[in-house]
């Protein structure tokens, strides 16, 4: 006789069964732009303190002038404390739009550099991303991969240019192992096909190209070489399939221009074997064993302050090198009940990406077959010493940029941003270092310094407008505030973002949330979801 399936089991197999197939299908396009107000001929921000990318010191009050899209004045209008002059100040033009946001803090629209605009896997549609970017300050992305499809990432990237669509700027690098119309496969496998290859994609007008599933040297070496040719700016994931072959120095001598995560990067610090100490029994294809063992490779690099330590740090340096650490997406394995139980999944995080974060087989990134205390400290010590090189390299002069990798492993976009800068805090940043990593710094590994990433005449109008200092507590930045206890005795939520600018177009960073939490609620009442933890059956 047979057995019945239960409901809940069915419905995850359904969904696992779909996600093999997703990754191929592109989801839907962002809807016609309803939210923002502008661009205006003239839009005067009155009485902020400016907090700047550039690691100057905040100063305020200050008026900026922005005309269209365009910063034109930024004039200091008093001193802290005193009543403004209002003779001083810049004049409103007719048909201007004056903004008081006087005792706000202001300072530069942040950059994620290690973005991902959804997927059909984990049912997070593009709207629901824009809003919970721009909901946290984020004015611009790099969209790494292009898992939607490079037709349909550079058609966004378009509709974002015009302001057609609610959504950060736009830059999109091509995964090297993806098909123009989405989903994986075929990586080039010759020099001959990589350089043809590269020389498509940069036609069709990609930004730059990112690796993965570690190519061939051989390949490698001639997508980057074409890629320098062709004026476009790479980064790249050294996966374990070719790392023992090439490392992260290897790519950055023929014109990598950043990496992420930290693979690559041990390996190149290996003063006493090629390989990492793999166990015996280890499959690739296995996430656990491959996440569950990557947590042991800063352990087995050279020592901190050793020779090829400064060796391999300083070669990078001389080369211009970015690091994008993403600190915050491995998170959960050093914590995994912090990172599954963060107070915004219940209201922010849609049914179907919280599926897709459960245990699976299948699922990229949710591989926590049997997580365990031994794994997680392994991990914090495997922090410690990737933190201590990032905080190094940056002290020495190297361009450390902020990325969040959002959608995979229990982190949400926005929300997980912030926490990326809160641990670039722990590895040492001063936070205006952690403020430059997340402005001026990505925009200079974009290649887009002189329009982004710092508040100055001539540059683009991208800000994010706070209500409180973020330089004396970064969890403001959070969608859901921080909590704070008054003088009264009574507990409240800092309101974080109040509005965020992208090309001069002013949103209110509130309403944006509340349209995502909205998204999230007639989700949950469509498929009667409850938000279960791993071991509990949903209730039917």
């Amino acid at each position: 006789m047979s057995k019945k399936m239960p409901v809940s089991r069915l419905l995850t197999f359904i969904f696992l069964l779909f996600s093999l197939h997703a990754w191929a299908q592109p989801i839907p396009k962002a809807p016609d732009r309803v939210r923002g107000e502008g661009p205006f001929d003239q839009l005067i921000i009155r009485g902020v303190t400016l907090i700047n990318g550039n690691g100057s010191p905040p100063i305020g009050p200050v008026d900026i002038v922005v005309e269209q899209n365009i910063i034109k004045e930024i004039k200091v209008v008093g001193y802290p404390g005193v009543p403004i002059d209002e003779e001083k100040r810049p004049q409103l033009k007719d048909g201007g739009k004056e903004l008081d946001c006087n005792g706000m803090f202001i300072m530069p629209g942040l950059i994620d550099m290690h973005a991902h605009i959804g997927g059909a896997a984990q049912g997070t549609p593009a709207e629901y991303v824009y809003k919970l970017w721009l909901g946290h300050g984020i004015t611009t992305i790099r969209e790494v991969m292009a898992r939607n499809g490079l037709d349909w990432t550079l058609e966004e990237k378009k509709r974002s240019q015009k302001n057609e669509i609610t959504a950060p700027r736009i830059f999109t690098y091509m995964g090297f192992s993806m098909k123009d119309e989405g989903g994986r496969g075929p990586t080039p496998t010759s020099p001959e096909e990589a350089r043809e290859w590269v020389k498509r994609v940069a036609k069709k007008g990609a930004d730059g190209v990112k690796f993965r599933y570690g190519p061939p040297p051989e390949v490698m070496e001639a997508a980057l070489t074409e890629i320098k040719k062709q004026g476009l700016r790479s980064a790249a994931h050294h996966d374990q399939m070719n790392v023992a072959q090439w490392n992260v120095l290897h790519s950055a001598k023929l014109g990598l221009t950043s990496m992420e995560h930290w693979y690559g990067l041990p390996e190149a610090l290996f003063d006493d074997k090629t390989v990492q100490n793999y166990s015996l029994n280890y499959n690739y294809g296995n996430e656990q064993d491959r996440f569950g063992e990557a947590g042991l490779l800063w352990l087995q690099a050279a020592r901190p302050g050793s020779e090829k330590w400064n060796q391999v740090m300083d070669e990078l340096i001389s080369m211009d090198f970015t690091l994008v650490p993403t600190f915050n997406i491995y998170e959960a394995n050093r914590d995994l009940q912090k990172a599954r139980r963060a107070e915004w999944h219940e209201t922010y995080t849609l049914p179907n990406l919280w599926r897709f974060y459960k245990p699976s087989l299948i699922s990229h990134g949710s591989y926590w077959h049997y997580w365990t205390t031994e794994k997680e400290i392994q991990w914090r010590k495997n922090y410690e010493l990737w933190m201590q090189f990032i905080n190094e390299y940056k002290n020495k002069g190297g361009r450390v940029a902020a990325g969040s990798d959002s959608g995979f492993i229990y982190q949400l976009y926005g929300f997980s941003y912030i926490r990326e800068l809160e641990l670039l805090k722990e590895a040492g940043f001063h936070p205006m270092e952690v403020l430059s990593s997340a402005t001026l710094q990505g925009a200079q590994a974009l290649g887009m310094e002189d329009k982004l990433g710092s508040i100055q005449v001539g540059k683009y109008a991208d800000f994010a407008i706070l209500q409180e200092n973020p330089l004396e507590n970064l969890k403001i930045l959070y969608g859901t505030g921080a909590i704070k206890l008054t003088e009264e005795n009574e507990i409240i939520r800092t309101s974080g973002i109040r509005y965020t600018i992208k090309d001069g177009i002013i949103y209110n960073a509130k309403k944006l949330l509340a349209d995502v939490r909205k998204m999230v609620e007639q989700s949950k009442q469509k498929d009667d979801f409850e938000l279960t933890q791993p071991g509990q059956r949903r209730k039917n």
